[in-house]
């Protein structure tokens, strides 16, 4: 167990907001076609750069608070290569001297990075981490794939990580899992040395979003049951136990499939349709929307769960 507590959440999401109206005449598709195929009734897009969006959550989260001492970056879509984006969201805050990283899973970076960040703190290496997601993904859709350009859409989302207060606290069991069988199901095969900016065999499509959806669909249903499974029985829980369960935002089916895990929709917070799936800030935004509502009360037992290209499956059990 990892002695720690979330001490507070934030998200954003940009004012520009585009529905399946708007998209429907650029991917050649209807927008009832959009709504049914992908859940998706409308998504935020950003005219900010991601260390902005990502400035924004954490201004909001840190409040009138005293700085964080770590931050860490957690998210898919970098600002450039070099140096770390974590460098850049440092500079926009106006901090200095304080120390940070990025943490890189795809749509499972926040879980993996909150995970970190715990770790750190329970070993008292620090106190007071931010963890930020920061998408702007909306740059990268190929809207010759239809499904998922429509799917994608851009925010932020933020969680302070702090030592625990309450004995009991903090997180229970977590669990990480991937399967590169499934590699090339979901690639953005561009901005690295398999396919660098100047070899010319590299294409525009190379530096845009690919997915294979319902490939993916497929093998996650395989996949993600014996891990969450195995997950709740390493904290001695039944799906019924869990409070709330936050997810990854992966598609409206996607969202139904969380219900093959035993949980009832009442357990499941959905912010889907109104945002699209933002990657990795996709749980830190639904997180901080369950946070808002007042759904998130001490003592919770709270699941995290998703997956990630490559497949990567994750899940994590904290007490609120």
């Amino acid at each position: 167990m990892l002695d720690v507590s979330i001490v507070g959440t934030a998200m954003y999401a940009p004012e520009r907001v585009e529905t399946a109206a708007d998209l429907a005449p650029r991917i050649g598709r209807s927008e009832r076609w959009i709504e049914r195929r992908t859940g998706v009734l409308r998504r935020h897009i950003s005219d900010e750069p991601m260390n902005v969006m990502a400035a924004r959550v954490v201004r909001e989260v840190l409040g009138d608070g005293p700085p964080p001492d770590l931050l860490v970056n957690a998210s898919l879509t970098p600002l450039q290569l070099i140096p770390d984006s974590s460098v850049f969201i440092l500079e926009e805050l106006g901090l200095s001297g304080i120390a940070s990283f990025s943490v890189h899973g795809t749509c499972l970076s926040f879980l993996l990075g909150l995970h970190t960040a715990a770790s750190l703190v329970h070993s008292g290496a620090y106190k007071r981490v931010v963890v930020v997601s920061s998408e702007q993904g909306s740059v990268c859709r190929d809207f010759d794939q239809p499904e998922s350009a429509a799917l994608i859409g851009d925010g932020a989302g933020a969680a302070i990580i702090e030592p625990a207060t309450r004995p009991g606290q903090g997180i229970l069991g977590f669990a990480q899992q991937t399967f590169p069988d499934g590699a090339e199901l979901t690639e953005l095969r561009g901005c690295g040395t398999r396919h660098h900016p100047n070899d010319p065999a590299t294409t525009d499509k190379d530096n845009l979003f690919q997915m294979q959806g319902p490939n993916v669909y497929k093998m996650a249903l395989r996949r993600v049951p014996p891990i969450i499974g195995g997950l709740l029985e390493q904290a001695g829980l039944r799906p019924q136990d869990i409070d709330v369960v936050v997810p990854h935002q992966p598609s409206g089916p996607g969202m139904k499939a969380y219900e093959k895990l035993g949980f009832h929709p009442d357990q499941i917070v959905n912010i889907i349709d109104e945002y699209g799936n933002c990657i990795a800030a996709s749980l830190p935004m639904a997180l901080a929307t369950a946070d808002r509502a007042g759904r998130l009360r001490r003592g919770d037992l709270v699941m995290m769960l998703g997956t990630g290209a490559g497949l990567s499956i994750a899940g994590m059990i904290l007490r609120w």
